[in-house]
């Protein structure tokens, strides 16, 4: 079995900043890429950051140089830093993790619980 859990969103002011994390934790093989997403009422989830095995980050346009992307591969944890925040930025965020189960070696994805992030003054 696996699990993800996450913390760090809450209320913060425009301009300010936020770091998310989340540890995956259980019958784990191996973790290839980690990731962002957040979604808003009304509104598909979207990808926001996403980092590989070897480090290589991707980010949506809208947070290119605001938001950093990092991973600990020794305690299975990955990071979303946030500055520069907008009011846009409010959603609820969740975490995505491709990896292998140890069970089976089956390749599969799990996503953490959500937790919100709100811009506002």
């Amino acid at each position: 079995q696996v699990h993800l859990v996450e913390s760090g969103g809450g209320l913060v002011q425009p301009g300010g900043s936020l770091t998310l994390s989340c540890a995956a934790s259980g019958s784990i093989a191996s973790i290839n890429a980690m990731g962002w997403y957040r979604q808003t009422p009304g509104k598909e989830r979207e990808l926001v950051a996403n980092i590989s095995s070897g480090d290589t980050t991707d980010y949506a346009d809208s947070v290119k140089g605001r938001f950093t992307i990092s991973r600990d591969h020794a305690k299975n944890t990955v990071y979303l830093t946030m500055n520069s925040l907008k009011a846009e930025d409010t959603a609820v965020y969740y975490c995505n993790v491709r990896l292998e189960r140890l069970s089976d070696f089956v390749v599969s994805d799990y996503w953490g619980q959500g937790t919100q992030v709100t811009v506002s003054s």
